[in-house]
């Protein structure tokens, strides 16, 4: 298919996209000042959209979003965590103590966990995730 048989307007496209690229300097993200720019206009685009899939603008904002993922798994990944430190983690943060998980988990099995001498089932994993509002995914060992 040559260009004369694109099913695209070119210059409509090139026109509208000169108008959007002045406002939104689309591109990947190469530096942290260009990752702040792009983390602002996710947030507000996020506002705008918010969780409605079917959203005019729900497409640029996946497309910001992948952009902003890419540099930050590039630049500022974050080591994975044993699932024990995560649990440790989320209970400090929240000041809670061994008992306070008495109905998701017996203190027992629990001491056990965080001392690492027993590893935290699927099932508990699932528990877990769903008592502190988190993926299960982070209570099992990468």
């Amino acid at each position: 298919m040559g260009v004369s048989d694109s099913p695209f307007d070119i210059e409509a496209l090139q026109a509208s996209w000169q108008a959007f690229d002045a406002m939104a300097h689309l591109r990947p993200i190469g530096n942290d000042v260009e990752y702040q720019r792009m983390l602002v206009l996710m947030n507000s685009l996020l506002e705008v959209v918010g969780d409605d899939e079917e959203h005019t603008m729900a497409g640029l904002l996946d497309l910001v979003g992948d952009f902003v993922w890419r540099f930050e798994h590039a630049h500022h990944a974050i080591e994975p965590v044993a699932p024990k430190d995560a649990l440790r983690f989320l209970m400090d943060a929240r000041n809670l103590r061994q008992e306070d998980l008495a109905s998701v988990v017996a203190q027992g099995n629990l001491s056990a966990i965080l001392a690492g001498k027993r590893k935290i089932s699927a099932a508990l994993a699932g528990k877990l995730g769903r008592f502190f509002g988190v993926s299960p995914a982070l209570f099992i060992p990468a």
